[in-house]
């Protein structure tokens, strides 16, 4: 499994970044896919998910401004985030769980195969 991330930078409040994340090395298909944040020296937190089934869920404090999206046919996932603010500020990671293990975007942290993450800072 092979999950490379790109799209991070900086920006400043109020903007938007895309990420992307291509995946290779599996059935791209049959696998959930999420997005997690890591702030600096904290924790890592669920963003975005999406499942085979393309239903998505969202962390409370970004639902209405990221948008979580999948292209079968291009093995790739994208996270849109519009409206970003500081608190959005850390290392976003692409992550993939087997269907079997999904439960329904809700998956456990330590489960799935993740990507080296890439940056988001976001300037007041």
């Amino acid at each position: 499994v092979q999950l490379v991330e790109s799209g991070g930078g900086s920006v400043q409040a109020g903007g938007s970044l895309k990420l992307s994340c291509v995946a290779s090395g599996f059935d791209y298909s049959t696998y959930c896919m999420g997005w997690f944040r890591q702030p600096l020296g904290k924790g890592r937190v669920r963003t975005a998910a999406i499942t085979t089934d393309d239903a998505t869920i969202y962390a409370v404090s970004v639902k209405g401004r990221f948008t979580i999206s999948r292209d079968n046919a291009k093995n790739t996932l994208y996270l849109q985030m519009n409206s970003l603010n500081p608190e959005d500020t850390g290392t976003y990671y692409c992550v993939a769980v087997h269907r079997l293990r999904c439960n329904g975007g809700y998956w456990s942290a330590s489960f799935g195969d993740w990507g080296q993450g890439t940056r988001v800072t976001v300037s007041s």
